[in-house]
């Protein structure tokens, strides 16, 4: 497999970028160079739209059998290069083993699932009004897909839009995070590289974003723009491509919620929430940012959590016994900083101690919240979580329903059915029942309500997004006209 990865991806080569700018590629632990990488221009992008233009049709025509032999070497490229694979999310993007294993395991399932795409993109027939007539719908790949990384589950995260786009006979584009350009990017390149796919069907082209960002979006070629990250960005993708009557399928922010009803098991609802919190430091976009626990427990699970908490080792994600690893990157750390000691500052307690030793934070609990404290109110996207207390069920609904986010949700409580009622009270896109909410599973619908984005990923709910659907009516019989 290709290991150089200070290259761009172009049209089956690997190039030096254009640009007379560099993106170091930091180790978000130790701050070691991980490789200096020529940026990409608009020259290269435009290379790089072009030529996926160019082969878009090419590759669409190619039998549904023979997309799925692609997708099936891809999946066992990935299995024989998993511990490359490990490796680059441990170093790149401060990933403990844990999160590591997941995030392969996950993304193993996405390309898996999406091997089974090219036949299931369906027509369909229907009656007409129109004496004679015969109607079909057919339904076809859009064209070229552009794709911005995250930099949080790179690899799974881009895999998810690129592995479905290529099943469904898209070319793909991808512009990698910034701060992960090889796992959200170049890595994938390579498995692709190596399980022989052909030239025109993925391209890679890392570039900062006051250089390539928003022509990106602008460019006339892609028919769709997918993009994972903050509201903030997402919310600036969306605008440009309304101007150009651009598709989006946007997964953004999230400040996510668990309800603890009076009569949920306390040390197992403890135990699951810890997890939801602080996996990957928090840094998830499904990541529980509060938890929400009725008056007649709160006492109880405020000692069960932060008991738990502390047993969490942070520190070096190379160590296996870590689950806590490094922030991205100083302006994280900052932004984290200035959440919790406004929290701190508003009333309410900290619960553990409040340390930061270079970019490592070990879990942070805050308990006596109010839902508009800073920590509570905003996405912390770091190793922090909130514990409020509420007096009644509905008050509980109310409280994680007051939030501009609505991505994933979590309810505890010993009547799993009841758990589903109030489950379908909260204004998320997926909410889980005596689990955490850090779900994901290739054939069910990813995504989330009000500024949490747009669309759904996974299954046959992302073959609505990549794909569009053609009337094709046929006169069967001639049909007079009262000319």
């Amino acid at each position: 497999m290709h290991t150089d990865f200070t290259k761009q991806y172009i049209n089956g080569s690997w190039v030096t970028g254009s640009s007379k700018k560099t993106i170091e590629n930091t180790n978000p632990y130790n701050r070691e160079s991980l490789g200096v990488i020529v940026s990409a221009n608009q020259d290269d992008l435009d290379l790089a739209y072009q030529s996926a233009n160019d082969y878009q049709k090419t590759w669409d025509a190619h039998s549904p059998g023979e997309k799925q032999y692609y997708l099936r070497r891809l999946y066992e490229v990935m299995q024989h290069n998993k511990d490359t694979i490990i490796h680059w999310l441990i170093q790149e993007s401060g990933s403990s083993k844990l999160k590591a294993e997941t995030e392969f395991n996950t993304a193993s399932n996405i390309v898996f699932e999406s091997a089974s795409f090219p036949n299931r993109i369906h027509g369909s027939t229907a009656p007409s009004n129109t004496p004679g007539k015969e109607n079909y719908t057919y339904r076809s790949a859009k064209g070229v897909i552009g794709m911005i990384g995250p930099w949080n589950f790179p690899f799974h995260l881009a895999m998810r839009s690129i592995a479905p786009a290529i099943a469904t006979g898209n070319t793909v584009v991808v512009k990698p995070a910034s701060d992960t350009p090889v796992t959200s990017g170049f890595l994938i390149a390579a498995l692709f590289e190596e399980a022989g796919f052909p030239a025109g069907v993925l391209h890679v082209t890392a570039g900062r974003g006051s250089e390539i960002g928003d022509a990106f979006v602008t460019h006339p070629v892609p028919a769709l723009l997918s993009f994972t990250g903050s509201t903030e960005v997402g919310t600036h993708i969306a605008e440009l491509a309304a101007k150009h009557l651009k598709e989006t399928a946007l997964e953004l922010g999230g400040n996510n919620a668990m309800v603890v009803l009076p009569d949920a098991d306390v040390k197992k609802a403890a135990k699951a929430a810890v997890f939801g919190s602080y996996l990957h430091q928090g840094q998830i976009c499904l990541a529980l940012n509060r938890v929400i626990i009725h008056e007649d427990i709160y006492d109880e699970f405020v000692k069960e959590f932060t008991n738990v908490a502390k047993t969490i080792k942070s520190g070096n994600p190379e160590d296996e016994e870590v689950m806590v690893g490094p922030i991205i990157n100083q302006e994280q750390v900052d932004n984290i900083h200035q959440l919790v000691q406004g929290t701190v500052d508003a009333g309410a307690t900290l619960q553990t101690e409040f340390e930061i030793n270079g970019n490592v934070i070990p879990p942070i609990v805050l308990s006596d919240v109010t839902n508009d404290m800073p920590a509570a109110k905003n996405e912390v996207f770091g190793p922090v979580s909130t514990l409020i207390k509420v007096s009644s069920e509905e008050e509980a609904i109310r409280t994680a329903n007051d939030s501009p986010y609505g991505l994933s949700g979590s309810v505890f409580t010993q009547d799993r059915y009841h758990g589903m009622q109030v489950a379908r009270q909260l204004n998320s896109g997926m909410v889980h029942v005596n689990d955490q909410s850090v779900n994901d599973e290739a054939h069910l619908p990813f995504g989330g309500e009000k500024q949490s984005g747009i669309g759904r990923f996974n299954g046959e709910w992302i073959l609505e997004e990549f794909t569009t659907v053609q009337w094709v009516s046929v006169q069967a019989e001639d049909r007079p006209f009262p000319l």
